[in-house]
């Protein structure tokens, strides 16, 4: 749905409640009966009027942005970005996470080096609340080495679900760089360990199809692997189940990554079928 639908909405939906709690009253209590109640009701009045005006102010300052995100114009979206962003010095979390995100939508790594240079020179908290999207342009422009460094940096400040995913890119980094040994201790640990399904099913199905093969503890990855899948069947029980739970992250652009892999790992958790 366009943003311009919800906004009409939304407007719909405060003014036919102003105009049922305004007008209501009078047509079936009548007039004494309707002021009674409008000398009590006029909090909800006024809330409705106030939510209606800050609605218009907050779409119509920023009706630039949705227009250029409806169109799916990334040039013109990282161009007004960057005039809000980087030459106003407005660093706000959603903006500059929507600019690095434009910037790999564009497969404009640099330009998210850049950025993520000047996020961490303004505002450094900003650069760990969007450590997967700064990580992941560093896999996407071919620096694995940087990315191995810059995910090993993160692994002891990460929280929550982002925390496992960091871990999960350190080891895939380590995996692209060719440290197999290391890469397959942070996924053995993550296949046995982790909360999120996404995160032990990769981690186990690297194992499986990667790790065991290039490593010399390839008997135990596959053990590993196997411990893993069966932990993940026994809370997800079908190819649906498992595209259900990748839908959660479908859009994470850092996910596009990948696609192909959590694709792979559904079919060697369950098969190709149901």
């Amino acid at each position: 749905m366009k943003f311009k639908s919800i906004f009409i909405i939304f407007n719909i939906i405060i003014v036919v409640f102003l105009v049922i709690v305004c007008f209501l009253p009078f047509f079936m209590l009548g007039s004494g009966f309707a002021l009674v109640f409008w000398r009590s009701g006029w909090p909800l009045i006024l809330i409705l009027v106030v939510a209606l005006v800050f609605l218009n102010a907050f779409f119509l300052s920023r009706r630039r942005l949705y227009r250029l995100l409806e169109r799916e114009d990334w040039p013109a979206l990282a161009d007004y970005l960057e005039s809000v962003v980087i030459r106003r010095g407005r660093y706000a979390s959603r903006l500059v996470r929507l600019l690095a995100n434009t910037y790999l939508v564009m497969s404009d790594s640099a330009s998210v080096i850049n950025l993520e240079a000047r996020v961490a020179a303004a505002r450094p908290a900003l650069l760990e609340a969007n450590a997967l999207v700064f990580g992941a342009a560093r896999i996407l422009g071919g620096d694995i080495t940087g990315a191995v460094k810059f995910f090993a940096a993160r692994l002891e400040k990460a929280r929550g679900r982002d925390r496992e995913w960091i871990r999960w890119y350190y080891g895939f980094s380590r995996l692209l760089d060719r440290q197999f040994e290391a890469a397959a201790e942070e996924f053995s640990a993550l296949a046995l360990s982790s909360s999120d399904a996404l995160v032990a099913g990769l981690s186990s199905y690297f194992l499986d199809s990667t790790l065991r093969k290039n490593t010399d503890r390839g008997e135990e990855c596959h053990r590993i692997a196997g411990e893993g899948a069966d932990r993940i069947r026994k809370i997800i029980k079908n190819t649906a189940g498992w595209e259900k739970e990748a839908a959660k992250i479908a859009t994470e652009v850092h996910a596009a990554l990948l696609r192909r892999h959590i694709g792979e790992a559904g079919i060697w958790l369950f098969g190709s079928g149901e």
